[in-house]
């Protein structure tokens, strides 16, 4: 078990990843207190998110303001990970934000504003010398900046404390962190590269899976874990390499070609695989070349493809059950928050906050059930490669929440 303790002038630092739907219930009399700002850059696998937090000191004790007066938030693409081959592009990406800070701090408190970065699991994912050119140049970068630095403020964080820093914001701003530990609110997050599943459990775990946070008097026994390569993006890469090799059993063959079928994508489109970001070993394997894939946008087989991808490695557990993979989940207790690209995905959908997961499944089969030229009418304003990831995404979500983590489809527990 791993033991830590937090103090309230901590949580600062620990709003990196967490897209909370809430106003947080702290209220700021920019009158009668010093207004104070600390600003924390998220390193995802997609994209770069600012977050400048404002917050005041009472007898004390140090209160942020989560609500959309305390905090300003925006977001660059692509991703530091994007800057593989050329790593001093990667501290240059970070000006427009830091821009974005100026403006929203107040020019006498830049030099003691606190900026600190916190990169996840795009960067996770590559190897460990192009991981440190990326963070040396973005540390120099931000050691030219107006804002208060240490080099040490800028690291990778591991998957397990992307999640428990997330749990941690999501709770102080809905004022449970501090009181009864089963009041808390659990965090299940779906990046682009990896997903997070964080929340109090009274289940005995594996140590490798067990957090023991303290927050004044509570202390809160967390099951925290990352699922490096299970975030949607990186999920989307892998099922399209598994359909090139055939692990899917999608795949019907002519005797002129090889046909693909893609069951996550909308009929009507149609490319051919050379476009797609396939491994060295599967190009080795198959003659890209002479495939092409025929879309057939059917969400039933599209979810069944993406619980495949979920259980893979199954058959390795050593545990009592494995849910994901060949990890040890508990089953899952109280209320939880979906984020990230589960919230993306719903605002696509149009859907309520605290919708059910059966109104997600319902939207996702439609969407992936209409032509390919239709849906590009309807959402003219999106880039055809994201308006492309939604029927995935939607039987990505409904595989995972529901197929592995057991959430009923007309349970409201994760507000989405």
């Amino acid at each position: 078990m791993i033991s830590r303790s937090l103090s309230p002038s901590q949580i600062s630092v620990f709003d990196a990843t967490v897209e909370c739907p809430c106003k947080g219930p702290f209220q700021t009399s920019r009158n009668s207190v010093k207004r104070k700002y600390g600003i924390v850059i998220d390193g995802g696998s997609t994209g770069t998110r600012i977050h400048v937090i404002e917050y005041r000191v009472e007898n004390g004790n140090t209160i942020y303001d989560f609500g959309k007066d305390g905090l300003a938030s925006m977001r660059v693409n692509p991703g530091l990970s994007a800057f593989a081959e050329d790593s001093h592009g990667a501290g240059g990406s970070l000006n427009e934000l830091l821009e974005f800070g100026k403006g929203r701090v107040p020019k006498e408190l830049w030099g003691q504003t606190e900026i600190r970065l916190m990169a996840t699991a795009g960067l996770r994912l590559l190897e460990s010398d192009l991981r440190d050119r990326i963070m040396e140049s973005c540390r120099r970068v931000l050691r030219s900046s107006v804002f208060k630095f240490r080099d040490e403020w800028a690291s990778i964080i591991t998957g397990a404390d992307e999640g428990i820093y997330a749990w941690v914001v999501a709770n102080y701003a809905l004022g449970t962190l501090g009181g009864d530990p089963l009041q808390t609110t659990g965090i299940i997050e779906l990046g682009g590269a990896s997903a997070q599943v964080t929340f109090v459990s009274s289940e005995s775990m594996p140590p490798e899976f067990s957090h023991s946070v303290r927050f004044g008097n509570i202390t809160y026994n967390l099951y925290s874990h990352s699922f490096l390569h299970f975030g949607q993006n990186v999920a989307f890469d892998s099922l399209r390499e598994a359909l090139v090799l055939g692990d899917l059993n999608l795949v019907t063959e002519s005797l002129e070609k090889r046909i693909l079928i893609d069951p996550c994508t909308p009929k009507g489109y149609s490319h051919s695989v050379e476009s797609w970001k396939l491994s060295p070993g599967s190009l080795d394997t198959k003659n890209r070349y002479l495939a092409t894939l025929q879309s057939k946008g059917n969400f039933s087989e599209c979810r069944n493809a993406a619980l495949m991808l979920l259980q893979k490695g199954k058959e390795k557990c050593s545990y009592q059950s494995c849910h994901i993979g060949s990890t040890f989940i508990p089953k899952l207790q109280g209320k939880f928050l979906a984020t990230e690209n589960f919230f993306y995905t719903s605002k696509f959908f149009d859907l309520a906050p605290r919708s059910f997961l059966s109104e997600l499944m319902m939207a996702g089969q439609q969407f992936c059930g209409e032509d390919w030229l239709k849906l590009k009418t309807k959402y003219r304003s999106l880039k055809e490669e994201d308006l492309l990831q939604y029927c995935f995404s939607s039987a990505y979500i409904v595989a995972l929440l529901h197929d592995s983590l057991g959430v009923s489809f007309n349970d409201e527990r994760p507000s989405l």
